[in-house]
């Protein structure tokens, strides 16, 4: 069992804090042979697998065409805009407003990352020693070749963007209750964690993320925000609603993540 993240928003839906406590990374190496059967395509500067399953790697949940059940095959595409662009080039469709390329594929991000190749680490689209990935993927002669996927993580600029998002959803939900004086949304269950958000009366949202099975979340979320009101709002240095950087706040946080971790709950006095 584990917390995997913890997440402070501000009243007005802004991040102002925000750990990673423990991320799995389910990575998967395979050797593959021209024509590599999966679709990548670079998206927010990395290279995802837009389409395609093979061996537990899997695409993003693409909404275009050839998209549904029973869909073949996608052949890796050149980058390439014009004639020439190379065998197996796929073409996606232009967006009309900038004249750039859209993937229907790419409308999510939940799809493997390419984390390396022939043990080559990759940092965004480029390996550790400076090849496009793309390029050299697009080039028969360098096959068979060895790559390792995995799920990429959240970028700082996404985080912020699904913060400000949960904030809206918060929002919606105290409104679509049919009772008065609704609290909003408590928890969110999917098959492999929970989301668990505990609202201050002023406003401050602690959200945690956890595997389904972690006991005593409502406990540690409670502990957090006593946390938050012991080595945060009695900083002298701390502004409210803006970003917490406080290293007394930090291994306090840690550390009762640590605890939660081990015994499933906060008992008295802790």
């Amino acid at each position: 069992m584990a917390v995997f993240s913890v997440y402070v928003v501000n009243k007005a839906g802004g991040l102002i804090y925000q750990l990673d406590s423990y991320a799995p990374r389910a990575e998967a190496e395979k050797t593959f042979s021209y024509p590599l059967d999966l679709l990548l395509k670079l998206h927010d500067e990395r290279v995802l697998v837009a389409f395609g399953q093979r061996d537990g790697i899997r695409g993003g949940r693409g909404s275009g065409p050839g998209a549904g059940p029973g869909a073949g095959p996608v052949l890796l595409g050149s980058r390439g805009r014009g004639q020439g662009a190379g065998p197996g080039a796929q073409f996606p469709r232009r967006n009309p407003l900038d004249g750039d390329f859209v993937d229907p594929c790419l409308t999510s991000s939940v799809g493997h990352a390419v984390l390396a190749i022939n043990g080559m680490d990759v940092n965004g689209k480029y390996t550790a020693d400076g090849k496009e990935v793309l390029e050299y993927l697009a080039n028969p002669s360098n096959y068979p070749v060895s790559i390792r996927f995995g799920r990429p993580r959240l970028t700082s600029n996404e985080k912020l963007m699904l913060a400000s998002m949960f904030h809206s959803l918060f929002a919606i939900g105290s409104q679509l209750s049919p009772e008065q004086g609704s609290s909003g949304i408590e928890m969110l269950e999917t098959d492999t964690f929970k989301l668990h958000c505990f609202q201050t009366l002023t406003g401050i949202k602690f959200v945690v993320l956890a595997d389904p099975r972690q006991a005593g979340i409502d406990s540690l979320l409670r502990k957090i925000y006593e946390i938050y009101s012991d080595f945060a709002l009695k900083n002298p240095f701390y502004s409210l609603e803006m970003p917490i950087r406080c290293e007394l706040f930090d291994q306090n946080l840690k550390l009762a993540l640590e605890v939660a971790e081990k015994a499933g709950t906060f008992g008295p006095g802790s």
